[in-house]
């Protein structure tokens, strides 16, 4: 790459990093405004400084303040777990959920509400469950992937499907027993923002951060990886150890993500692509514009739930990402295939 097109390469990746940056600036600010008591921007700003009435400041760092914080973890956890997934795979259609991951998690909430612990409250154990039973279903479908020392891509992702499709048929099942909790179960599925507190988010926050910065730090081998395992052998990467350890890290942030706020879709498959679309495959840029791009789009959705569909309540965001990024990875499929870094 001559010196120019790399100085080209760096104004492109800082316009798209601060156009996407106002975005989610823009949509964090618009998101502190919902409330019962709709508040203008300019008060929002202000009482995230602890600057006006009470009743604002409380508002916005005690009710609004945990959502949106949420919000952004599961957005930028769920954007760069989904371009490591891709990245991993070779595949333009993997996304965090790609191993069962939602279902298995889905399936432990679904199980936390329909059985009782005597000595732990519902509020902890469907979060609980949740994570553990999505990690393990990461370790399940790895295990049955294990061929005779080797862990074949492709066996890999049919594996993931299998046990995805039994976890969803689990859920279907506990949620036709599960009587009154059948709505519970079906409202988690559809993934909500509105029930955590700072006590939530706070124990999410180093989960995503951490995982993430492990998976960043990994974009150079990544990069390797993606032109074939025989080249990125050839360039001192050790792939068997590489492929383990994104799959671990994607898959705890992954479940960090959704344990509290249910399964939202598309994120991960979505964002990934516009970000190749506007920077390129080179996942040393990819992964963080992939969470900043994540993070923006969930809060933006979470804005629009609460601010266009009031007739409607609050309409649970899982639903939302699915309406807008279904027709649109239509859309890149169709109209962009060739645009997208995989050819």
């Amino acid at each position: 790459m001559t010196t120019s097109e790399t100085a080209k390469r760096k104004r492109k990746v800082l316009a798209v990093t601060a156009a996407v940056t106002a975005v989610l600036f823009l949509s964090v600010i618009l998101d502190l405004t919902q409330a019962f008591i709709p508040l203008s921007i300019k008060e929002a700003f202000m009482a995230v400084f602890g600057i006006g009435s009470d009743v604002n400041v409380t508002i916005v760092q005690q009710v609004n303040g945990p959502r949106v914080v949420m919000g952004c973890m599961v957005g930028a956890g769920l954007g760069i777990s989904g371009a490591v997934m891709q990245a991993v795979f070779r595949n333009p259609m993997a996304s965090p959920y790609i191993l069962g991951l939602s279902s298995g998690a889905a399936f432990g909430a679904a199980l936390a509400m329909t059985i009782s612990i005597a000595f732990i409250p519902m509020v902890l154990t469907v979060p609980l469950f949740a994570f553990i039973f999505c990690m393990a279903t990461t370790f399940l479908v790895y295990s049955i992937s294990r061929v005779g020392g080797r862990v074949p891509t492709e066996t890999l992702l049919l594996s993931g499907i299998a046990v995805g499709s039994l976890f969803s048929a689990l859920v279907s099942l506990l949620t036709f027993l599960a009587g009154d909790r059948m709505q519970g179960i079906v409202f988690w599925t559809m993934g909500n923002l509105s029930q955590n507190g700072w006590e939530y988010t706070l124990i999410v926050i180093p989960l995503v951060i951490v995982g993430s910065l492990f998976m960043v730090n990994r974009g150079r081998e990544l990069n390797a990886m993606m032109l074939g395992d025989a080249h990125a052998k050839d360039l001192g990467v050790e792939v068997k150890k590489v492929r383990l350890e994104m799959l671990i890290a994607s898959s705890l942030v992954t479940a960090a993500a959704v344990s509290f706020v249910g399964v939202i879709g598309f994120v991960g498959l979505v964002v990934p692509h516009i970000m190749r679309i506007l920077l390129g495959p080179d996942n040393r840029t990819l992964l963080p514009l992939s969470m900043l791009g994540g993070a923006a789009f969930v809060i933006l959705c979470d804005y629009l739930a609460r601010s266009v569909f009031t007739d409607l309540g609050i309409l649970p965001i899982g639903i939302l990402t699915s309406l807008i990024g279904a027709p649109y990875f239509i859309y890149l499929l169709r109209k962009r295939k060739n645009e997208v870094g995989w050819n």
